[in-house]
């Protein structure tokens, strides 16, 4: 399974969450995600978007302003 990338640099909040959200449509569990942010926002959107979904955060690191969010999709239900 490969990794995808979701960009939604240069956007500000809701976008990156719900650009993320598109994404894990249809994907099966386990599948990770990068999803790449500027918005300060997402540092907070996304680990309550991957809660409500069953999936997780598994790093979060910042480079010169871009955020880059790895998750693995959960199976749709809350934890």
């Amino acid at each position: 399974m490969s990794v995808l990338e979701v960009d939604a640099r240069g956007h500000r909040c809701p976008v990156p969450s719900l650009r993320l959200r598109k994404a894990m449509q249809g994907q099966a569990a386990g599948q990770v995600i990068v999803l790449l942010a500027t918005d300060p926002m997402a540092r907070i959107d996304v680990p309550f978007l991957m809660q409500e979904t069953g999936g997780r955060v598994i790093d979060i690191t910042e480079v010169e302003g871009v955020l880059r969010l790895m998750v693995e999709t959960g199976d749709g239900r809350p934890d």
